[in-house]
């Protein structure tokens, strides 16, 4: 395992002008939907009654805001502008997964980056399984969100919330995790030129080492990402802007070496049947 974050830092270190592009790409996204969202809340927020105002005011606001949004379309503008933005974003990950895979895997042969052929290389395969683990990881929904709503409405307690809706909740959330990785696996395969069943049988058999560095390299960005929280905090202030800012460089640094460690384990298992 620890061979394979010495290899997958080595090629985040190769691709560091594609570490650059993403946080750039990462920034504006934030900034972009910053901004819309701010347009749409602060509005709102003008119109929200002061405490001088009473309790009768507040009632009288919340009223009017859940008749706004139950028996008018209000709401729709805004609903189909965050559909166009979600869709936009679905449209462009896969795009940068294609790059990026496809540049990891010709660095080793070919040397630099090889992001944009790797788009116009790898993007249809790898647009294809990204849509279809969308698809699967979503379909469990339909069934389990209407249970995990009962749940909320019967549960007069935290701990009765607990008992009922998280085994449910975990059950979809590791079956999700479980289903990226072999997707992942799969679109690692498309971009080697194995084909999504050759990558999937290649993780199959080393399952477990893909898995744990994986989850290695997750449990390791999650333990940053509450660090910076926590002295955002404690030190508030200029200190807590800054780290705050340069912190979503070190977020991308680890989507990165994350993906290039997973595809270092995922390579490893090719290489030592060869």
């Amino acid at each position: 395992m620890r061979r394979h974050l010495k290899q997958g830092w080595w090629l985040t270190g190769q691709h560091f002008f594609i570490v650059i592009v993403l946080f750039l790409y990462e920034l504006l996204w934030g900034f972009f939907l910053y901004r819309t969202i701010d347009s749409i809340v602060t509005p709102l927020l003008q119109r929200y009654p002061g405490a001088e105002a009473g309790e009768d005011a507040v009632r009288l606001f919340l009223t009017e805001a859940q008749f706004q949004l139950m028996k008018t379309d209000l709401i729709h503008p805004y609903l189909w502008l965050f559909a166009t933005l979600l869709a936009g974003r679905m449209l462009i990950t896969p795009l940068v997964n294609a790059g990026l895979f496809y540049s990891l895997h010709a660095s080793e042969s070919e040397g630099g980056t090889r992001f944009l052929a790797g788009i116009r290389a790898a993007w249809k395969p790898v647009m294809l399984l990204y849509f279809l683990e969308v698809a699967l990881t979503i379909v469990p929904g339909i069934w389990l969100v209407p249970r995990l709503y009962d749940a909320l409405i019967a549960s007069d307690t935290l701990a009765e919330l607990s008992a009922s809706a998280l085994p449910l909740a975990g059950g979809w959330f590791a079956g999700a995790v479980l289903l990226h990785l072999l997707f992942l696996a799969m679109q690692f395969g498309a971009v080697t030129g194995k084909g999504a069943l050759g990558g999937l049988g290649e993780a199959a058999k080393k399952l477990l080492p893909f898995a744990g560095i994986s989850l290695l390299m997750w449990a390791i960005g999650l333990l940053l990402s509450l660090t910076a929280a926590s002295v955002s905090m404690l030190w508030a202030g200029l200190l807590a802007l800054i780290l705050h800012q340069g912190f979503h460089f070190v977020r991308t640094i680890m989507k990165v070496w994350t993906v290039a460690a997973q595809f270092a384990a995922w390579q490893s298992n090719e290489a030592k049947e060869g």
